[in-house]
């Protein structure tokens, strides 16, 4: 297989086009990001943790019954993933308040919720990624109203799987996104699960181990990410 030339370039990762009609790579940099870009910085180490953290945790989902674009690893910060049509939501799913939530609701971090919050998020660095509802999906066409139901389901069924599996670590997941898309006409989960895109809390101290850390100035951002990776059993 031929690797060819940048497709996408993210704010942290870049998609690198291939030969393959179905298959494209995924590249993680050590760039890193806040506040929609406002605040960069480049870590290293970073991006070779996040691709391993990643390929762990999408094949653990995977084995749990939530299909995703993750085939195989193929260097230290690259992987071959599923050429996905992406549907522009994000899927966030709150266990315990922190963030946003806490500004827009006006509650206090640290609140556990039974059951779990389910949001649903336009994709959108211009627009500051707007909450939306299944009329806006629905009236803007981004997405069918079965697809939207399948990303429910699939990102409750991940939140089984990862909230066991950081449980058994002694952390907590506070919360986190997930992206999907359309794979020959199924709806499977794609971009990434690592320390980026969610909150990680250790179960004891409730310190931080995710990328709160960069956006709050705590320091050992990369740290923290391989404190968490060791704890799961990542082979970094």
């Amino acid at each position: 297989m031929k690797i060819g030339a940048e497709l996408y370039r993210g704010k942290a990762k870049s998609v690198l086009d291939t030969d393959d009609a179905d298959f494209v790579v995924m590249h993680f940099r050590d760039d890193t990001s806040a506040f929609d870009g406002e605040k960069k910085e480049q870590l290293a180490r970073k991006g070779e943790v996040n691709n391993k953290f990643n390929a762990f945790v999408m094949q653990r989902l995977a084995a749990g019954g939530v299909p995703n674009h993750f085939e195989r690893l193929l260097s230290s910060n690259e992987s071959l993933v599923k050429r996905l049509q992406m549907i522009p939501i994000e899927c966030v799913v709150r266990n315990i308040t922190a963030g946003s939530i806490c500004r827009r609701l006006g509650v206090a971090e640290g609140m556990d919720l039974n059951p779990p919050t389910f949001e649903l998020f336009l994709k959108n660095d211009a627009l500051h990624d707007p909450m939306v509802n299944e009329y806006h999906i629905r009236s803007f066409g981004w997405a069918s109203d079965e697809e939207v139901a399948r990303m429910k389901s699939l990102t409750f069924r991940a939140n089984e799987i990862l909230k066991a599996m950081f449980k058994d670590a002694g952390i907590l997941l506070v919360d986190y996104k997930l992206e999907f898309g359309r794979f020959h006409g199924e709806v499977v989960l794609g971009d990434e699960f690592s320390p980026d895109g969610c909150r990680l809390w250790d179960a004891q101290t409730r310190n931080k181990l995710d990328k709160d850390r960069f956006r709050q100035g705590l320091g050992g951002v990369v740290e923290a990410y391989e404190e968490v990776a060791r704890r799961l059993g990542v082979s970094l």
